[in-house]
């Protein structure tokens, strides 16, 4: 995927490093925003689902990956509005609907074809068994979802988000990726080899942790 994307991402990446660079807070570190823009360029999703956006950075990186698809729409969830604030107009445009409050308050805003669901919000264990009995029901087999904050150790904490998403991917018999140092050292490498014979390893976002898991549902 960075080989077949590496002119939009050269492209992407400096657009992003405008925004961080003017002052725009960054929750993803480059590694998972990257490949987070690569999978939905490869899934080429026409419903997007965000719950948790805070500054906004991780939308605009979805943005970008819709603009350069050339369809897609973007919904985007949280009890904060500062994305609203600091999105770009011209990114927004005709392809983001934000809704501002708790998701389980709105969650009747949610689209019914969810062809993508990222979830980066309140990193709780009741969180996360809400999302799992209320939204992830609503997924069709093989819908890519990306949570984030899971691997910032090689273990998630007891009674975390991610222990409680972990045990619900094992029992369900679905098997995530992770680019995270703390769990995935060598993907990590790998992944970082190929950035700089790409010529794409200066930071855009100084973070090296890249908690996040993707994976696809059953």
């Amino acid at each position: 995927m960075y080989e077949k994307h590496l002119d939009a991402l050269i492209r992407v990446r400096a657009e992003q490093r405008e925004l961080h660079d003017g002052g725009m807070r960054a929750q993803l570190d480059d590694i998972e925003a990257e490949l987070t823009y690569l999978r939905l360029r490869e899934s080429t999703p026409r419903t997007v689902v965000e719950v948790g956006s805070l500054h906004g950075w991780s939308t605009t990186w979805i943005l970008r990956a819709l603009r350069d698809n050339g369809f897609g729409r973007l919904a985007t969830f949280d009890i904060v509005d500062g994305a609203r604030r600091d999105v770009p107009a011209g990114l927004a445009d005709g392809r983001w609907t934000f809704v501002r409050g708790d998701v389980r308050d709105t969650v009747g805003a949610v689209p019914g074809d969810i062809d993508y669901l990222f979830v980066d919000a309140a990193h709780t264990a009741r969180f996360a068994r809400w999302y799992l009995a209320e939204l992830f029901t609503r997924l069709r087999p093989g819908t890519p979802v990306s949570v984030h904050d899971v691997f910032h150790h090689a273990r998630p904490l007891p009674f975390s988000e991610g222990a409680v998403v972990l045990k619900w991917l094992a029992d369900q018999g679905i098997t995530s990726f992770t680019a995270a140092r703390a769990a995935a050292a060598d993907v990590y490498e790998r992944i970082t080899r190929t950035r700089v014979r790409l010529g794409i390893a200066e930071p855009v976002h100084r973070g090296t942790a890249n908690p996040m898991i993707f994976f696809r549902t059953r």
